[in-house]
């Protein structure tokens, strides 16, 4: 029981740290985009929280730190929230669930994927269906917007934050292995594949920053 109430108690540090990360990220990391469409890095440290606990602390987690984000740096008030909270659920979910089944790399690059493209279309009929409320636009003029702005921006975030993920994950499980904050069990990998991940995940995020830039016409 003691051994238990010891293991909670790092969980809740844990998540604690995650969140100040998470919204750390968003305070300081906003990008504007397009629209009112912003990126930030602060999914993929949701996603090592879902990996690393499972879907439901990282959602509970998600909803602190888009809580704290309307009411200090964000002008999108509860829709915002609502924004953050279920992109970052369609995100992180999968990865989340998947990862836990069985802690390889495949099954975390496999739920990312998976992340990546439910986030896309979910986002997409949100931005449909909310926002010409919000923006008070005819319907019609989101609708042509969709694929030239909407989808390369949440294939991009999504894509950003999948790699980020990949690359930090076994940097941050090491990090709180060491300070004894998760259990020696969680799996990092091992040396050849780590250089792998590094190798890989840096040629796919210079892609992604590539095309990012070339979609901003700064190329």
């Amino acid at each position: 029981m003691e051994r238990a109430k010891v293991f909670d108690t790092k969980r809740m540090v844990v998540l604690a740290l995650m969140a100040a990360v998470a919204y750390a990220c968003v305070a300081l990391f906003r990008i504007p985009v397009v629209m009112f469409l912003k990126y930030e890095p602060k999914d993929c440290i949701l996603a090592i929280c879902g990996m690393l606990y499972g879907p439901l602390p990282a959602l509970l987690t998600s909803f602190v730190v888009a809580l704290l984000e309307m009411v200090t740096v964000s002008d999108t008030g509860p829709i915002g929230l609502l924004m953050n909270v279920l992109s970052t659920a369609l995100f992180v979910c999968p990865a989340a669930l998947l990862y836990q089944r069985k802690r390889n790399l495949k099954s975390a690059v496999l739920g990312l994927l998976c992340g990546a493209v439910l986030m896309t279309v979910g986002m997409l009929f949100w931005n449909w269906l909310v926002t010409p409320w919000y923006m008070g636009m005819p319907r019609q003029a989101i609708v042509e917007l969709l694929l030239p702005a909407f989808l390369p921006f949440n294939l991009l975030k999504a894509g950003l934050n999948g790699v980020l993920t990949v690359l930090l994950y076994k940097t941050v499980v090491t990090t709180l292995r060491k300070a004894r904050l998760v259990p020696q069990t969680a799996s990092v990998g091992n040396r050849k594949l780590g250089i792998s991940v590094w190798v890989i995940g840096l040629i796919f995020l210079a892609i992604l920053i590539l095309i990012l830039l070339a979609w901003q016409g700064v190329l």
